[in-house]
């Protein structure tokens, strides 16, 4: 059958990208989602794929500015990728795919990033695992800190309305240091981030602002809501973390704090918090955390050579062997240092394929996790130190929200 791919051009292409994803959500999309995604993405940025005519598959691509270790690299952030349930299984998810990143590539976007609706998918199209997301639920009773709890500051309640600047404010302070995080827009926070829609509350109450100041300036926000039931006169329902920022370790003390110490609740839960949350070692009883990890957001290079260019490195060098049968570009031996990145001839101290390198990119993994899990070669030990220190990490990567 004849089959064409082609750029949205208009609002209603929009609606046509996201519906075959939406299909898998039991309905039609909505007419906010196809007003945010015509803003935020832009109609042109939807791939639509027609087999016969008739739409059959779709997806589309958030601009974003992605921080690295040490940098910051344009991204294109793979989203609402569907196949019509009567389509599948018939190679339309590849070609699509093929198009996705020879678009992102024109666009001189290096890297794309996405979450996974299936984690066995992307590997055969070059995409990485970077990182874990934890979600933890603590009950009330077991959400006492090690260490004194110092500077509690001011918590005020905002309206969403109000939100809009401190919260960007807080966010950037944090995004810009922390890999794997991209930069919010006004429109984004507004959209996404501060809306609260009927079917984001799934039942539960209406979306709460709590803005923390510590000597007088705005160091911290909480985004939650109460989801609350009550049995025999005693709640049994949950306060649910929407999100929680904070500038400084003071303050993320701090804004925890406030939350664990709400009143009328059983259990506190939270998602989408990196590998290294300071949460994990300020609780007194780590174990009452519920502390449960899975696979983050996955990372494709697709101009290596730019994507390495974008982060940082120790002082080390390393020359890597790099196979990408996808796109074949990338392929070959490249020299990284903090003093460039270029192709090179020289004999490789790490061999692996581009997912592998995608693990490593932000410093969710190290070149050690990746030789013990058989996913790289390194020529010796002295080799694979000097990957590691040259690769260095700072900070496990964080992506808070699903795009």
């Amino acid at each position: 059958m004849a089959v064409d791919i082609r750029a949205g051009a208009s609002a209603e292409d929009v609606r046509t990208a996201i519906a075959p994803i939406w299909r898998y959500f039991g309905l039609a999309p909505t007419e906010q989602a196809v007003e945010n995604f015509t803003e935020l993405i832009t109609p042109a940025r939807c791939l639509i794929v027609c087999e016969e005519g008739a739409p059959v598959a779709g997806c589309g691509a958030f601009p974003l500015e992605l921080t690295t270790p040490g940098g910051r690299v344009a991204c294109a952030g793979l989203t609402m990728v569907g196949v019509h349930p009567a389509h599948r299984r018939r190679g339309l998810l590849t070609r699509m795919m093929r198009r996705f990143i020879d678009d992102t590539h024109a666009r001189g976007e290096p890297v794309a990033y996405l979450w996974a609706s299936e984690e066995k998918i992307y590997g055969r199209f070059g995409f990485g695992l970077t990182s874990l997301s934890g979600d933890v639920e603590i009950s009330r009773d077991h959400g006492a800190f090690l260490a004194a709890d110092g500077a509690r500051g001011r918590v005020r309640l905002v309206s969403l309305a109000e939100a809009l600047g401190p919260a960007r404010a807080i966010y950037d302070a944090v995004a810009a240091v922390r890999p794997g995080m991209f930069a919010r827009s006004g429109e984004w926070q507004r959209r996404r981030v501060l809306a609260d829609l009927s079917w984001q509350r799934a039942g539960g109450g209406e979306l709460t602002f709590a803005l923390l100041e510590l000597d007088g300036a705005p160091a911290a926000y909480a985004l939650y809501r109460f989801n609350q039931k009550m049995t025999r006169g005693v709640s049994t329902g949950s306060v649910v973390v929407v999100e929680a920022m904070a500038v400084s370790p003071a303050a993320t003390r701090a804004i925890w704090r406030y939350l664990i110490d709400l009143d009328w609740y059983a259990t506190l839960k939270a998602s989408f918090l990196p590998q290294d949350h300071p949460l994990i070692l300020m609780a007194q009883e780590p174990r009452r955390l519920n502390l449960t990890f899975r696979d983050g957001c996955w990372l494709r290079l697709v101009d290596v050579g730019a994507a390495l260019a974008g982060r940082a490195y120790g002082p080390d060098e390393t020359v890597l062997e790099l196979a990408d049968d996808f796109c074949p570009w990338n392929a070959g031996r490249w020299r990284v240092a903090a003093g460039g990145v270029a192709h090179t001839q020289a004999q490789p101290d790490i061999r692996c394929d581009v997912a592998a390198l995608a693990c490593v990119y932000l410093g969710g993994f190290s070149w050690r996790d990746l030789v013990a899990a058989g996913r790289a070669v390194a020529r010796d030990e002295a080799a694979l130190a000097r990957a590691d220190r040259t690769f260095e990490r700072r900070g496990a990567p964080w992506v808070p929200e699903i795009f």
